[in-house]
């Protein structure tokens, strides 16, 4: 039982670390997410874009083939 409660204790005392070196570095994984907010977001632009390309063409290939 000695064995297990020490197990449990190394684990709290790990997240213990872990969270206080979040809480001092708070800034580097706010940094880090909104890169990867910024990153989506661009990705979506890109996208809509790339999507009224795909349209643009499609109209002017009708419009072509009309004339």
């Amino acid at each position: 039982m000695e064995f297990v409660w020490s197990v449990v204790t190394f684990i709290g005392q790990a997240i213990e670390v872990i969270f206080g070196y979040v809480e001092h570095h708070h800034w580097i994984f706010a940094f880090l997410a909104g890169g990867y907010v910024f990153y989506l977001h661009d990705r979506s632009v890109h996208a809509r874009f790339d999507a009224l390309d795909r349209r643009i063409d499609e109209i002017r290939k009708r419009l072509a083939i009309e004339y």
